[in-house]
């Protein structure tokens, strides 16, 4: 049986850059954060821009209004009745962690509780369990469509 793609990414990544393995319970809620805001960026680039090619400056207005702080506090409202107990608790972590970096143009329970979903991704990237990440997203994602939660 051939193993999965993901798999085979993460292990050549391991051996090239000699990475040990990651345990997602040691890191703190804004290590964490700091991840899973990579992974989402990452998650919402790709589905930007399989929607087809366009000027950059037209792909990164379609990205930037789910990547802020505003629109992930309310993918996460729509996603918490979604989380094991587990997942609630990374959340909640991460939500009330203290950041250096103030909220910019975002209101502090906003910036809060999009802290919490990034770390819950970071979480959840780190363990490998991308299904369920992308899951999680999807169902953030659908409740913006639902709702018309997010700017073109």
């Amino acid at each position: 049986m051939e193993k999965s793609v993901e798999w085979q990414f993460d292990a050549y990544m391991q051996d090239i850059f000699q990475m040990q393995e990651a345990d997602a319970k040691a890191y703190s809620p804004l290590a964490l954060a700091y991840i899973g805001d990579s992974i989402y960026d990452l998650i919402i680039k790709t589905l930007v821009l399989s929607e087809g090619n366009r000027q950059v400056q037209k792909l990164h207005e379609r990205t930037s209004s789910y990547v802020q702080a505003k629109t992930q506090s309310k993918m996460m409202r729509a996603m918490q009745g979604h989380l094991t107990e587990e997942e609630h608790g990374i959340y909640k972590r991460g939500r009330n962690a203290k950041s250096v970096t103030p909220a910019k143009n975002q209101s502090v329970t906003d910036y809060r509780r999009a802290t919490g979903f990034e770390a819950l991704l970071g979480h959840l990237y780190l363990k490998k369990d991308w299904k369920r990440m992308l899951e999680l997203v999807k169902i953030g994602l659908d409740s913006l469509e639902e709702g018309q939660g997010h700017a073109e």
